[in-house]
């Protein structure tokens, strides 16, 4: 039925039912039938001419979905009826969302409508929003339609949708629930519609621009994992656990996916989306929703919930079991390995697009769970998290449509990084062999961490300058528990250490010198921390020893700044990639590809400094850490970083606090930009922790040289025997404390987590484009 009969109309009672059934009596329509049938222009159009009439369709379609929760829709003409207005509500709401006169609009009541349902006062009657998300919940327990029955009978005796206990109706076994229903794919393709309707009714938030204020909450989200609704809790469990037990590969069978087409990926795209929005929730402004493990009983049950209100993100906190944590973890591990599992057949597993919604789910879990953090860490399975994100990372470095991705990528390390045991477990030997574009090495996941690392800095593209800062954070997070570096792995920290260390690097932007505190940090925790296994490593120092005798010696005249000004302008490269020999890459990889002129990408607000992102602890003999606060007056040896811009300008004063005592330091020139001053470059200079690798060379460069001269050798696996039974026992300064860089909740990182989550929503629901062209706010869509 076309919509522009609606615009001459005038306003059509809401009680003229044989009107209004023509929209939704159709029997043969999909939901891209219906994007087809009603264009953009003509709800727009409707909306500004006969806005009355607009307000009735919605009111109907929510209408139907109640009536069809309240019957359980037992005939085929009812369930008919349910999709199409789910397809048709679909198709209108982002167009109500971006007008803001009609954002209040769900949020009304409608006359007559009350709680009770019976003809009560007009106070009790139910905001349109709640009756349909409470009717789109009911319908996604409805036996026949959405689960598995379980009685076998006729219609007469079919159960009553409000007598049903829908936890019994789980959609899939795994955390607290052990029963796997028959797959049903009619069952998969209703739901997954439903939840496709459930995520646009989320989908105002895109409507909203960006704020600091990250906890203006969703009203939609909010009632929808609130008490009101009854079925919450078997909700949450269904979604996770479908999500979790997805095998693409066709079960074992190559080519499998080919000859079968598989029903459940679109439901579980569709439920990875609708949990990471319904986990859309700031921690940092709240108590941390972790339990202390006193719960007991199943999966989560407390009669009285602690924590937040939203019972998503409750519950996800509350899963304690280890069962429950295996399932999750080797299910978020199977599904992102998924697109490196190269098998002697190409193509023969099903390869999944929805990684970026598994990461996001990943870092909640992570955020939100502590338990499960440490579950994670406890043993080697986390390389199964780890090499697929290093996969991920290496690939998308050159694609500036998939700065989002490197970012989530990123955050997630950062995060692991800050517990000791992420550091132990990097010393398992690396043998999976996955094709990667990076240097053929042999060696642990700490090698293969620092060579993707390298990678990512001299070879990905400019709109990732802002994450150096975290990448190397990453790696002095857990270098003081890598044993044994490769020789590969070794020269590439050196090489960035030269890199980094050229007078032009150091002069031409106020926070560059932190790359090279943060490279010395490194070299002195393995070498006060790890000497022992790390012959390699102190090789590599002792042969490029020049770096660290320029550094000691950086000049701080007027003059020698101009002159490494002047470098610049001769080498643009931000990084050279000579001298880093590279060597051969690995055997059927392919290298890292720039984006498709054209691709499209949403922008990302930016994300917070480092000082913001994180927050120092100290590890003590012990092993336990104790968190330092940061003195007002005191400022770090790597001062405040400003804020990293991402795609878009920050917002707040999101620039640090040692502005003052940047502008004290360097002149501000008339054209108002930022130059080096001889008393900025000594402030940090004198602050650079060279001693450890000083006295290093002091003690060993001479023995070296000896040993060389003596029996005439050129040759390094000598130089390399002797320096793995040398000693530095007495020689070395008092070993300093280990400092860690913990990842803190923050509102920045809230805020940036939901515009890349909408954004990725937004890209990946192309068929049928829910939101394509209309006026969202949240995010840019960008070209590439």
């Amino acid at each position: 039925v076309s919509l522009t009969t609606f615009v001459s109309l005038q306003p059509v009672e809401a009680t003229d039912d044989a009107f209004w059934d023509q929209f939704w009596a159709d029997t043969a329509t999909s939901v891209q039938d219906v994007f087809a049938l009603v264009p953009a222009a003509e709800i727009r159009a409707v909306r500004e001419e006969s806005p009355s009439n607009l307000a009735t369709l919605c009111y109907k379609a929510v209408e139907k979905l109640v009536q069809g929760a309240e019957s359980g829709c037992h005939t085929e003409k009812e369930r008919q009826i349910v999709l199409n207005c789910c397809r048709l509500l679909t198709r209108i709401l982002p167009y109500i969302f971006e007008d803001p006169d009609w954002r209040g609009f769900f949020w009304s009541t409608v006359p007559g409508a009350g709680r009770g349902g019976g003809d009560e006062d007009d106070e009790n009657a139910r905001p349109l929003a709640e009756s349909l998300l409470l009717a789109v919940t009911d319908l996604l327990f409805c036996p026949d339609f959405t689960v598995q029955s379980h009685r076998r009978s006729t219609v007469d005796t079919a159960e009553d949708i409000h007598s049903i206990d829908s936890c019994e109706y789980i959609w899939e076994a795994g955390v607290g629930f052990a029963h796997s229903p028959q797959p049903n794919y009619i069952h998969d393709l209703n739901r997954t519609e439903l939840l496709k309707l459930l995520l646009t009714c989320f989908s105002e938030a895109m409507y909203l621009p960006p704020s600091s204020d990250s906890s203006n909450t969703n009203p939609w989200v909010q009632f929808f994992c609130s008490t009101e609704n009854r079925h919450a809790l078997p909700l949450f469990t269904s979604l996770l656990n479908v999500v979790c037990a997805y095998d693409p590969v066709g079960y074992g069978i190559p080519y499998n996916h080919l000859l079968f087409s598989d029903y459940r990926e679109p439901l579980v795209e569709e439920a990875a989306q609708v949990l990471i929005v319904t986990l859309d929730y700031d921690s940092s402004t709240s108590s941390s929703p972790t339990v202390d493990g006193t719960t007991t009983g199943t999966a989560m049950d407390d009669v009285d919930p602690p924590g937040p209100d939203n019972l998503f993100v409750n519950y996800l906190s509350r899963i304690h079991r280890e069962e429950d944590f295996q399932f999750i973890l080797k299910g978020v591990a199977r599904l992102l390995s998924n697109p490196l599992v190269q098998t002697y057949l190409p193509n023969s597993a099903k390869k999944i697009q929805f990684h970026q919604e598994l990461l996001v789910l990943f870092w909640k879990l992570c955020d939100f769970n502590k338990k499960f953090l440490f579950f994670v860490l406890k043993s080697s399975d986390v390389l199964d998290i780890l090499v697929p994100i290093l996969y991920f990372l290496n690939d998308a470095r050159a694609d500036q449509s998939r700065v989002g991705l490197m970012h989530i990528g990123v955050f997630i390390l950062l995060l692991l990084s800050g517990e000791r045991n992420f550091g132990v477990r990097l010393n398992k030997p690396y043998s999976v062999r996955v094709p990667m574009d990076i240097p053929v090495f042999t060696g642990t996941h700490a090698d293969l961490l620092i060579i993707v690392f390298h990678k990512i800095i001299t070879s990905g593209h400019q709109r990732l300058q802002p994450l150096f800062d975290c990448l190397l954070t990453i790696v002095v997070n857990v270098s003081p528990y890598l044993k044994s570096l490769s020789m590969v792995a070794a020269n590439k920290l050196l090489h960035l250490l030269e890199a980094f260390s050229t007078t032009w690097f150091l002069f031409s932007a106020v926070q560059n010198h932190h790359l090279v505190f943060f490279l010395l940090e490194v070299f002195n925790n393995i070498i006060q921390y790890q000497f022992d296994g790390n012959s390699n490593l102190v090789y590599a120092v002792i042969r490029k020893r020049n770096v660290f005798h320029q550094l000691a010696n950086l000049p701080t005249d007027s003059q020698s700044i101009q002159k490494g000004l002047q470098r610049k302008k001769k080498s643009p490269e931000p990084i050279s990639r000579t001298n880093s020999q590279d060597g051969v890459s690995m055997e059927g990889s392919r290298p890292a590809a720039p984006a498709e002129p054209g691709t499209l990408k949403t922008s990302l607000v930016a994300t917070p400094g480092i000082d913001k992102l994180t927050e120092k602890s100290q590890v003590s003999e012990d092993g336990t850490m104790r968190s330092l606060e940061p003195e007002a007056s005191q400022l770090s040896p790597e001062g405040n970083p400003p804020a990293a811009l991402s795609d878009g300008e920050p917002w707040s004063g999101e620039a640090s606090h040692s502005r003052r005592d940047r502008r004290r330091l360097s002149s501000a020139s008339s054209s108002g930009q930022w130059t080096p001053t001889p008393d900025w470059v000594m402030s940090w200079k004198s602050k650079l922790p060279l001693q450890t690798i000083m006295r290093l060379l002091q003690v060993l460069v001479p023995q070296v040289e000896k040993i060389c001269i003596d029996k005439g050798l050129t040759d390094e696996s000598e130089i390399l025997k002797f320096l793995q039974h040398g000693t530095l026992v007495g020689l070395l300064p008092v070993p300093h404390p280990i400092l860690i860089r913990k990842y803190q909740a923050n509102s920045g990182t809230a805020m940036w987590f939901r515009t890349y989550m909408w954004g990725v929503i937004y890209l990946r629901n192309v068929d049928p484009p829910i939101w394509y062209d209309t006026d969202v706010k949240l995010f840019e869509i960008q070209r590439v």
